[in-house]
């Protein structure tokens, strides 16, 4: 399949992204294309076949140097054209990729095997303040469930699927290799690895055994989580595919519900940590004071002694956010910076002229440069 438009694009991430955030958008995007969900409409398995063709470069570290650097034409001149998508059918995309979509498929009816369904993803958006104390958030989401009206089989109510007369009810047929020494078995082409075919289909669900059903529920956001990472809620996935388990008993998948975490113009995040910069006026600085410094909660005092220079850095312990693991909480790292005034009063300017007048500002020998400082602060070095 040729694809004119960038697998970047494709997948809704940016150039630099890592392989963790192109592995969970392909698996989110999958799933919302998945021709299960969007019956009879070729525009959606058009969009799952490009995202799985995205996936499959931009996941590989060497095809991905190349596109990045050739981009398409790139990619065929060098023989790394990969996979015709656009031939293959749904199923073989689930089962090329079925360790990052969550779930067990197979042709097989193996009565011992442990079946699971596909797990689901969603996300969530917060702010700091609700990082500090952790929150709550109604979400929403589709999933395919097991129908009710024909209870996965796909067959019209008080009719059954019929035994598949191709593989005999195995669901897998076997094939002669090269010059017969051996056998290749494979999904049974007419019934799809389920064993069995369906005359007379279920009008609620089309055949299928499954029906895209809306659920809504509350998740907790627990204090000190990340921008990025992701709350497990189990069992909030779907049952097996009718393939494995029509009437979908096994295990069913899980929701991932992924945090994203608002920026905040008062402060840089690092890790546990919080960086504020907090203007001053030169007098403060030259005399000392103390001054009043507002965390994400509350209100600290901070005392900077006479003659602090500007960019110099202080650090209020436990006024930053909890760690998620041990609830124990990071600093607030404060960087004073001195504020200039634009205007001035008459009787200040003479007061500065008067002052400067008698200023002799020292020369000293080069200081820590203040990126080291910082880091320092924030590692407590």
């Amino acid at each position: 399949m040729t694809v004119s438009r960038c697998y970047y694009e494709i997948l809704d991430v940016t150039r630099t992204a890592d392989g963790t955030e192109i592995k969970r958008s392909y698996r989110r995007l999958a799933m919302k294309y998945h021709p299960d969900r969007n019956p009879e409409n070729a525009d959606a398995e058009k969009s799952f076949k490009e995202c799985a063709e995205a996936y499959e470069v931009l996941s590989d570290p060497q095809k991905k140097q190349i596109y990045d650097q050739y981009g398409h034409e790139g990619l065929r001149g060098r023989g790394h054209a990969g996979h015709d998508f656009n031939s293959m059918n749904v199923e073989d995309i689930f089962s090329m990729f079925n360790d990052i979509l969550g779930g067990g498929r197979g042709g097989g009816r193996g009565k011992n095997r442990q079946v699971r369904g596909y797990d689901l993803e969603t996300d969530v958006e917060i702010t700091l303040e609700e990082v500090l104390t952790g929150t709550e958030r109604e979400v929403e989401f589709d999933r395919l469930d097991v129908c009710e009206t024909c209870q996965g089989n796909g067959a019209k109510p008080g009719t059954t699927p019929e035994t598949c007369t191709t593989c005999q009810g195995q669901g897998k047929v076997a094939q002669a290799g090269l010059g017969g020494m051996f056998r290749m078995v494979s999904a049974c082409p007419t019934c799809d690895g389920r064993g069995s075919v369906v005359k007379e289909k279920c009008e609620d669900c089309y055949g299928r055994g499954r029906n895209a059903v809306h659920r809504k529920l509350r998740v907790k956001i627990p204090a000190g989580i990340h921008h990025g990472q992701a709350v497990r809620v189990a069992g909030e996935g779907e049952p097996p595919i009718p393939e494995v388990s029509p009437d979908g008993t096994g295990t069913r998948g899980d929701l991932h519900v992924l945090v994203r975490v608002e920026e905040d113009s008062r402060f840089e995040r690092d890790g546990d940590h919080l960086i504020q910069i907090v203007s001053v006026a030169f007098t403060q600085l030259a005399l000392g004071s103390t001054i009043e410094v507002v965390s994400i909660d509350e209100t600290h005092s901070l005392d900077i002694p006479a003659g602090t220079q500007t960019n110099e850095i202080f650090k209020i312990e436990g006024a930053g956010l909890p760690d998620l693991r041990t609830g124990r909480s990071g600093d607030l790292v404060v960087i004073v910076r001195l504020a200039v005034p634009t205007k001035l009063s008459d009787e200040q300017r003479e007061l500065l002229e008067e002052y400067a007048k008698t200023e002799d500002i020292p020369v000293h020998e080069a200081e820590t440069s203040f990126w080291d400082k910082l880091k320092g602060a924030v590692t407590g070095s």
